[in-house]
């Protein structure tokens, strides 16, 4: 899963720089007209998964080979082959590499008729050398990606998998989504499911950019896909997904609306950090509402091995990975934009019912790696020839839009426990919290705020909350005692009389969050 999301990454950023001429002309070749409607791909979804799963033959996987990052780099797409789904949303598509050897069957749909766009070689423009040019003449396309009118930045990629990902309020890639995830995070191989065809359409609505559908195959399941685009230039995106899935047998664990990011290092474990910059993440933390309006921060860790965590969420009213930190200077990388990259916040639109948020942290030591994923599993997995449908709108901008005036975490970190000038003891660590909101606004040390903090293993040492002197932050210290390897759960929250006045921050206490002095 890392290796494979790296790819997506580096393919997915090289391809974001090819083409910034208008579009001309329509020169796209066609297939046959054909009636379609979302009925279309249930059908074909339904009619998959009653077959036994047929494994995608490479077609030139030797030529395909060939195709590495760098001669992947040389190939461009031309612009004045873009094809125009509606004016705000021209279309250029993917070459097949080494890394992306399956083709996807990409159609235009007008006035409920659909042909296919085939491929053509004239797509593209590559070297005299390069091996593409010995590829057939009709080997397909590995993907696409919608851009602007103006040609010259793309908003939104479908590349892998069922991998997809926008753009956000701040035009900086990051975070991915996926269609779906099948035993994420176990001792078994990860399946994953693949978007085989797509079918591009205008928005049914003024607001809607595009409608997309896409038919999902996997060994273990069949699916159709709906996703309502929006793509507001400074307000980031939403998406609205639907999704009918059909089984061919059981899954062990199924992920929904799956989430895919990276987090090295933050202020949270910037000990352990041995990069030059201050902080190198997509992401820095999961947040959840749950069904009693309970909002959850969950700052993520890198951890020296897999762990998966699992929260509770019957009818959850949401979830995503947040980038919250959005300071230049916590990152001082001008290259990447850690500080630009989008939040994700995914909100059912039909209750979830009962299950859980998992999330999964993966060791990582570099910035090239997905190593963080999250998503919903339902309690009920579903059986052989058994269908589930799911439907959720997913917000891409720069922060979740949560509900309430409730202050949220801005800043997690950890260091020597103990006292300034004293022996530090070896098994203690420090946890300082730092809470920013409305609900904290104009409030002052004499005004009765106090902190909550509840440990799996132990009680805090010496808590205590204050005003961040010169802000309108709220900062909770105390000391929690690490006896063994394995970490502490940690939950807090500030009140301010009988009130509730921040989230519910959770984290995972143990020494691999501290350098210690040899």
């Amino acid at each position: 899963m890392r290796f494979f999301a790296s790819c997506l990454l580096l393919l997915g950023l090289t391809a974001a720089s090819a083409g910034s001429a208008l579009a001309g002309d329509l020169s796209a070749r066609r297939g046959p007209a054909s009636p379609f409607s979302f009925d279309t791909v249930i059908g074909q979804a339904k009619a998959l998964a009653a077959k036994p799963y047929a494994e995608p033959k490479t077609r030139s996987a030797d030529t395909l080979e060939k195709i590495d990052f760098d001669a992947h780099w040389k190939i461009r797409f031309d612009p004045k082959e873009t094809v125009s789904i509606s004016p705000d949303a021209p279309v250029q598509f993917f070459h097949l590499g080494r890394y992306f050897k399956n083709p996807v069957k990409i159609y235009q749909v007008e006035s409920g008729v659909s042909r296919e766009i085939l491929y053509d070689p004239a797509y593209f423009d590559s070297p005299k050398d390069s091996p593409a040019r010995k590829l057939p003449a009709d080997i397909g396309f590995a993907g696409f990606r919608i851009m602007r009118p103006d040609l010259k930045t793309d908003w939104v990629s479908f590349l892998g998998a069922s991998y997809f990902r926008t753009d956000g309020q701040s035009h900086q890639y990051g975070q991915s989504a996926r269609g779906l995830a099948i035993n994420s995070g176990m001792s078994e191989p990860e399946e994953f499911p693949r978007f085989t065809s797509f079918w591009l359409a205008p928005g049914e609505a003024p607001e809607e950019t595009m409608v997309l559908y896409a038919l999902m195959d996997s060994p273990s399941v069949a699916g159709a896909y709906k996703m309502t685009m929006r793509n507001k230039d400074g307000a980031g995106q939403t998406i609205d997904v639907e999704s009918r899935l059909f089984f061919r047998k059981p899954v062990e664990r199924l992920g929904i609306a799956p989430l895919t990011s990276m987090y090295w290092y933050s202020e949270t474990n910037r000990s352990t950090g041995l990069d030059w910059r201050p902080e190198v993440h997509d992401t820095d933390g999961l947040a959840i509402v749950m069904e009693n309006g309970e909002q959850i921060w969950r700052p993520l860790n890198n951890p020296k091995s897999v762990r998966t965590s699992t929260f509770q969420a019957t009818n959850l009213k949401g979830f995503g990975l947040a980038q919250r930190d959005r300071a230049y200077t916590n990152y001082e990388d001008d290259g990447v934009f850690y500080e630009k990259r989008p939040s994700v916040w995914l909100e059912p639109l039909t209750p979830f019912g009962e299950g859980a948020v998992q999330l999964i942290e993966i060791p990582t030591d570099d910035e090239i790696y997905d190593n963080i994923v999250a998503y919903f599993i339902p309690s009920n997995l579903p059986a052989a020839g058994e269908e589930r449908s799911f439907s959720y709108r997913m917000h891409w901008k720069d922060a979740h839009p949560l509900p309430g005036s409730g202050a949220r975490t801005v800043a997690t970190r950890a260091g020597q426990g103990g006292v300034p000038g004293q022996p530090r003891p070896a098994d203690q660590i420090k946890l300082s919290i730092d809470f920013e909101g409305p609900a904290l606004k104009g409030l002052g040390q004499q005004d009765g705020v106090t902190a909550v903090v509840e440990l799996s293993r132990g009680e805090p040492i010496n808590p205590y909350v204050l005003p961040v002197v010169g802000t309108n932050r709220w900062r909770l210290i105390f000391d929690a005692k690490v006896e063994d390897h394995d970490p502490i759960e940690a939950r807090a929250f500030l009140r301010h009389g009988d009130d509730v006045v921040t989230e519910t921050w959770l984290g995972q206490i143990s020494h691999e969050l501290v350098a210690r002095p040899q």
